[in-house]
Formats: structure tokens, sequence, C-alpha cells
């Protein structure tokens, strides 16, 4: 228990997606919090409670911790009150949590390979990291060159770890290409992604889309060819209700080209794979995507998270507008299996 906390408290970095994605929620939500930026002041602390090395670290009024973001939101949009991030359709309630899954498994490497393949993006946030981590230090200035290279150093390897090798790269840039334009298209017409506010899918598809926007190469990508999205991007730093959620028929013809050409060909064929080679013990999933090889380390988290994406579908599996939505995108297949 963390003695003293009178209020939530966001331990992380701004250059963390997902602890972006927990900032923006509290601020849709009105939720006061305490923002602290880990750094080498506060690693015992960060230490002391983490249970997994990674961040955000929230600490919640009672003293508990958490560290996922999905589990934090879904955990504290069950105990708020105020404007629900849930649409009341079944139909969009799925799509919503789809869009959310999409965006922090598969955006993230959109994301991740462009951060730390191209030399101006690492080196840009290498300089980032290592200004955080010496923050309040006296010797900041002196060692952040450094510091800065050795952030670059650690984190290029981990490429591998969210598939960005030279198998995988011109598909993963053809996706970032693609995913820019079709929600240039969508967000031509409404400022989130299912209408008026934002949904829960909104914030694990932004936040990774707002990191590539802080990169030197996807931010001239995007700025050059997204002007609505950069707008979508901006907006999500303090996300507000500015109307209902729209209906499905008004919402289908620019989500149905992500569904189809980007969940449908990419994501969702990679989380099946990996679901089967973790089940069958294989370190490694191969599979063929848009007549590509795609290849990339097995992951034991990702293959849980379908199989939630899967219970929660079975609870609106009777929802016939869901049904053929899936089936015309060619998504059904892979959501509807059997959880194991």
């Amino acid at each position: 228990m963390l003695e003293g906390t009178s209020q939530f408290r966001l331990l992380g970095l701004e250059a963390s997606p997902y602890t972006m994605k927990v900032q923006s929620y509290f601020k849709f939500k009105d939720i006061p919090f305490e923002w602290i930026t880990r750094s080498l002041a506060n690693e015992k602390l960060f230490q002391k409670y983490a249970k997994i090395q990674l961040i955000p670290l929230v600490f919640f009024p009672s003293g508990e911790t958490m560290q996922d973001s999905t589990l934090i939101i879904e955990r504290i949009e069950r105990e708020t009150g105020g404007t629900s991030i849930h649409p009341e359709d079944k139909t969009l309630w799925f799509l919503s949590c789809l869009f959310e899954e999409f965006g922090d498994e598969w955006c993230n490497k959109l994301m991740f390979f462009q951060r730390w393949f191209y030399a101006a993006d690492a080196k840009a946030t290498g300089a980032r990291l290592a200004h955080d981590r010496l923050e309040g230090k006296w010797y900041r200035s002196i060692v952040k060159p450094a510091v800065a290279h050795l952030m670059v150093k650690r984190q290029v390897p981990r490429l591998v770890y969210s598939g960005g090798n030279d198998t995988n790269i011109p598909q993963l840039k053809q996706s970032f290409e693609n995913l820019v334009a079709i929600l240039e298209m969508h967000f031509r017409e409404r400022p989130y992604l299912l209408g008026g506010r934002p949904c829960f899918g909104d914030f694990g598809l932004w936040c990774n889309l707002y990191e590539a926007w802080t990169d030197p190469t996807a931010k001239s990508y995007i700025e050059n060819n997204a002007p609505h999205l950069v707008l979508y991007i901006q907006r999500m730093l303090t996300p507000s209700d500015q109307g209902p959620f729209e209906a499905l028929d008004a919402l289908a013809p620019t989500l149905t080209p992500i569904l189809k050409q980007e969940m449908a060909s990419r994501f969702l064929p990679w989380m099946q794979a990996n679901h089967t080679a973790f089940h069958s013990g294989q370190g490694e999933t191969r599979l063929t995507m848009n007549g590509q090889i795609f290849q990339q380390k097995t992951f034991k988290y990702q293959a849980n998270t379908l199989d939630e994406l899967r219970r929660k579908f079975q609870m609106v599996a009777d929802e016939p507008a869901l049904i053929q939505l899936l089936e015309q995108t060619d998504c059904l297949s892979f959501l509807s299996a059997d959880p194991r």
C-alpha cells in the first residue's frame, strides 16, 4: 500500500503509449491525478510497487497498484460514473473493444519499428528518454548525451519483440501508410472513432498514433498526408464529449476498409497464428499475410488477449448486424473460434 495517496497517481513517461492512453482517459473522465515522470529520482518507488518492468504504474487512492492500461481503464470505468466510453449498442460495443485491441497490439508495431529503425527517430527518442530519466539531477546536461546513446543501444535490439525485422518491415510500413489513409477518410466525418465522443477503442488506437506523431519520420508522413488524423491525434490529448455515438450504418462506409484491409488481412491473422504457435509450444510465429511472410517471437500475452476478445465476442454473437459486418469484412472466422 502507498501511504498518503489521496488521488490517482500516474507514473510513466510521455514517450510511453500506454502511459498516454491512461492519461487521456483520466482527462476525458475528469479524474484528478498526479503525474510522476519515471526517472532515477523515483526508481526506488517504481521498483517497490511494480510487478513487471513496464509502465504505466498507476496508484489508486486506496494504495493499490495496476500496470496493464486496458485493465486499468476497464476497472475504473466499472467503478466510476460520468459519460461512458462504452456504447449501449452491442455491435458498437464490440467494435470498440476490437479497435482497442488492434490499437494496443498492432498499431504498437507500426509505431515501434519506425521509432527505433530509423536513425533520426532513434536519436530523437533516445534524447527524450534520457531527459526524463535524469529529471531533477544537477548533472542532467552533462551526462544526457551518453545516457541517450545507451537508451538507443538498449531499445534497438527490442525491435525483435515488435516484429520489426528485415522480413516484416516492408509490410509494417505498408500497413502504417494504409491505416493513415483510411483513418484520414474516417475522421473527416467525425471527431472520434464511433462518433461524437471517445469510446474504449479510441484510447487504444490513439496512443500509438500519438507516439508515432511525436517521432520525426512518422510525424512528417502523417502531417503531409492526413490533416484530419492530425486533428484527431491532438483532440485526444484532452478528449471531450461532443455528442452521441453514431449508428452503425453511418460508420460502416469508412470503418469497413479498416476491418477488411488491416484487421482481417494483418492483425487478426497474426493474432491467430501467435495463438496457435503459443499453444503448440513454438517459440516463433510464422505466417503469410497479403502474400508476404511475417515472422516474430511468439507471445503468451497476445494469445491470452485473443481469448479475451473471443470471450467478448461470444457475449454479443447473436447480434445480426455485427455478424453481417464481420462476415463481410472477413473478420468473423478469427473471432468466432471457441476460446481455449
